[in-house]
């Protein structure tokens, strides 16, 4: 169960982090509950209504204003393309072999990995009809609309399940949930990436910036938390920098 970072590849832009966490500290009225005198700084950057918005995973979030989410989710091959290569020369993917990715958005991963290898079988689910709907046009039909905390695939499906920044949406328990899905339908290898900290500016960043993730830990906890579930995956974090 080793610590490695898969996607040491993927160009990372600059963040609007101060931007976003002045708007989610904007006042009354824009809270998704009404504040109180006991309201903490965290409870206000983590129950502001922009996260409502951003938690159906729709439209606003994927190709809305930038402060919902991703401000237009479009594919371009330097996003996925090296990270794609990244994961089948790691995991030495062998001819038809099958990928999953867990909270797959359009598809554009997917996409990547089966224009390079075009001998893989690959599939993707989202909780986002949005995003399904709207998916890469090549890879479309790979895609499904689920839940992570109930995969519809067998045991042992896949030779290979990835999931990026998904498992740490739901709130603690459909995490654990979701993480068992994926060892329970993978046949040889995951990858996970869940929202973490190791530095307190980055616990402070995370808050400011975060829209979906309802399970955020230090590292170490999530380390226990993998101990305690018995996953053997690979595993990463997503820092907000």
């Amino acid at each position: 169960m080793p610590e490695i970072n898969l996607l040491d590849c993927y160009p990372h832009s600059r963040r609007p982090i101060v931007a976003r966490g002045k708007v989610k500290l904007a006042g009354r009225g824009r809270l998704s509950v009404p504040p109180s005198d006991f309201a903490t700084t965290e409870d206000l950057l983590m129950q502001h209504a922009l996260l409502r918005t951003a938690r159906r995973f729709g439209r606003e979030y994927f190709d809305g204003d930038r402060l919902y989410g991703y401000g237009g989710y479009h594919y371009h091959p330097k996003y996925w393309t090296a990270t794609a290569r990244r994961l089948h020369e790691y995991y030495q993917l062998p001819t038809g072999a099958s990928v999953l990715d867990v909270g797959c958005a359009k598809g554009f991963l997917l996409y990547d990995l089966k224009r390079q290898y075009s001998d893989l079988t690959v599939a993707g689910v989202d909780i986002s009809s949005y995003a399904c709907s709207h998916g890469h046009p090549e890879v479309r039909s790979c895609l499904r609309v689920a839940d992570a905390v109930a995969l519809p695939y067998p045991d042992r499906s896949f030779d290979l399940v990835v999931s990026i920044n998904t498992v740490s949406n739901p709130p603690l328990e459909d995490c654990k949930r979701a993480i068992r899905e994926i060892m329970r339908v993978s046949r040889r290898h995951a990858f996970i990436t869940v929202h973490a900290w190791r530095t307190e500016q980055q616990r402070a960043n995370l808050l400011k910036w975060n829209l979906t993730a309802l399970t955020y830990m230090h590292v170490d906890a999530w380390k226990e938390l993998f101990r305690e579930l018995g996953y053997q995956g690979d595993y990463y974090w997503s820092f907000v920098e």
